[in-house]
């Protein structure tokens, strides 16, 4: 079990949330003048990186909030829980 805290509710388990993707996507702006490339690039390509990983959580069977996670995918550990307000850490990812 991965125990994930919310920045709402507090720690809860992992299967009172639902796992969102990659955080800080950047939509194509403006949007109707984005090439295919662009709109592809935007839509499915995602790091798969091994160590630090920045992912989007909904806390979807409590308080329904998203928030992000920076998560070691190696040893699974959750290093920072924030709001998808706050800004990501300088940590390089």
């Amino acid at each position: 079990m991965l125990l994930i805290e919310c920045p709402w509710c507090g720690p809860r388990e992992d299967s009172e949330f639902t796992y969102g993707g990659q955080a800080h996507i950047v939509r194509p702006s403006p949007a109707e003048s984005a090439s295919d490339a662009h709109w592809a690039e935007y839509l499915f390509m995602r790091t798969n990186p091994r160590g630090l990983h920045r992912e989007q959580w909904q806390h979807s069977a409590g308080c329904r909030q998203w928030f992000n996670v920076e998560r070691d995918t190696v040893s699974y550990r959750i290093l920072r829980v924030y709001r998808c307000a706050e800004p990501a850490s300088t940590d390089p990812q």
